[in-house]
């Protein structure tokens, strides 16, 4: 049974993409902790990201380097937050979250509760900005 994030990445489930590789994906969160937060997967569904092969890890922080240059460009932070936390959905994926204090990575914090229209325009001001 595939998660829900490599239907996602299929085009099976509908998503805001920020970018897109051969081999991996970005999308922003629907829930997120704050404007532009988003999720960097593998294509290739593993469930636990210290089980990608080491080709594969460097590649997605590499392509999660590039995606987090471009929020840093078109939403306003003091940085990227970056987290693991990979209990909620069995496919590996980073957080990246546009901060301004430590108490924004509180995952325990109300989520944002964002527009369609409002999402289409995050994604598309974060893509604009990212050169892969």
């Amino acid at each position: 049974m595939s998660s829900i994030f490599s239907k996602i990445a299929r085009g099976e489930i509908p998503s805001y993409k920020i970018a897109e590789s051969d081999k991996f994906y970005a999308f922003l969160d629907i829930n997120p902790l704050s404007v532009g937060h988003t999720l960097v997967i593998p294509k290739e569904e593993t469930d636990y990201i210290f089980d990608l092969g080491e080709e594969d890890y460097s590649a997605l922080f590499l392509f999660a380097n590039k995606v987090a240059k471009g929020i840093e460009k078109a939403i306003p932070c003091a940085r990227i937050g970056v987290a693991v936390i990979g209990l909620e959905v069995p496919h590996a994926h980073i957080h990246l979250i546009p901060i301004n204090d430590e108490s924004d990575m509180d995952f325990r914090k109300p989520k944002l509760k964002l527009q369609k229209e409002e999402m289409e325009a995050i994604a598309a001001r974060i893509s604009s900005h990212i050169k892969l």
